[in-house]
């Protein structure tokens, strides 16, 4: 299968797709915060009349390169979402599953819209996204993670591979004795991470892009190897990077022309992908460059994440 990515609308392109063509889905969706997400892209020149003062005294000059944003606001959210969940079941593989990304303020009741379509039985766990990282109201508890809530089409047949999660460290190596510390434990469902680096290679600039480990862990745990996944929210295209280090195909899907620009630079080198509705030259250089590729998975044996 070839991969592909959709410019417009995730719904046309769920109403167009095979039922039970596709292994794993997981969908990063708007939060639906009410506000305009948006990340400015900043860099900085030696300037003698700068506003920055570096290394050595040196002065610098802040330049604005350029704002990537994206309105979160649905005045009503379970009904944009419905339809979308409802053809996520239809085409989700008889033994596959899907990955929920939400946060605090909707998860609840996304959760009885899932229940309602999958079945209270089929929800397998709710995956906690801890980290440490921006500001800290003096009012309330710090808000410091999203819910991912996972379902599965089949209680009794899907597929989660073990054996092939990436073992992290222990808390208190020194309470399991030496063979244990120095091979790990499998996560639990409450995953320690960071958010993307600021000034690592992973970094696109997208308002909401999540980290490549958070990804590979559920694509590696919860998909066959050649398997089909699928991004409908796709954002920056961080779930396409993680199936390619895996040996899986995706399907990617987005209707904002920035997530479409992002992914036209991020996948360049990438030949074997249909891009349909967009054009991806006019975002690609002439020289390719590498796919991302390493492991940035940084998982943290404490709750001390500063990024």
């Amino acid at each position: 299968m070839k991969n592909k990515i959709y410019f417009g609308d995730n719904l046309s392109v769920l109403e167009q797709l095979p039922s039970e063509s596709v292994d794993l889905i997981y969908i990063d969706p708007p939060f639906n915060t009410g506000k305009v997400q948006g990340r400015t892209q900043i860099k900085t020149v030696r300037s003698e009349s700068g506003d920055r003062v570096g290394f050595q005294g040196q002065k610098y000059e802040t330049i604005k390169v350029g704002t990537k944003s994206y309105s979160d606001l649905f005045d009503d959210y379970l009904d944009f979402l419905e339809p979308r969940l409802k053809q996520a079941y239809r085409i989700l593989a008889a033994n596959g599953s899907f990955y929920f990304h939400i946060d605090y303020r909707e998860v609840h009741y996304c959760k009885v819209l899932l229940d309602q379509i999958f079945g209270r039985e089929s929800f397998l766990n709710e995956v906690i996204w801890a980290y440490d990282y921006g500001a800290r109201s003096k009012r309330k508890w710090p808000t410091k993670h999203d819910n991912i809530l996972v379902y599965v089409k089949d209680p009794e047949n899907y597929v989660f591979n073990y054996d092939d999660i990436e073992r992290i460290p222990y808390m208190a190596p020194g309470l399991v004795g030496p063979d244990k510390a120095e091979r790990g434990k499998t996560p639990t469902d409450t995953w320690w991470h960071t958010i993307v680096p600021t000034n690592g290679k992973e970094k696109t600039g997208y308002p909401t892009q999540k980290p490549l480990g958070i990804l590979r862990r559920i694509i590696e745990a919860s998909s066959p190897k050649n398997g089909v996944v699928m991004d409908f929210f796709a954002g920056s295209g961080t779930t396409g990077i993680a199936c390619l280090e895996l040996g899986r195909h995706f399907i990617l899907v987005d209707n904002n022309s920035e997530s479409l620009d992002v992914m036209a630079r991020r996948f360049q080198s990438i030949s074997d992908i249909d891009w349909v509705g967009f054009d991806p030259k006019s975002n690609q250089s002439q020289k390719p460059q590498p796919a991302e590729q390493g492991n940035l998975f940084d998982l943290l044996p404490t709750n001390s994440q500063a990024d």
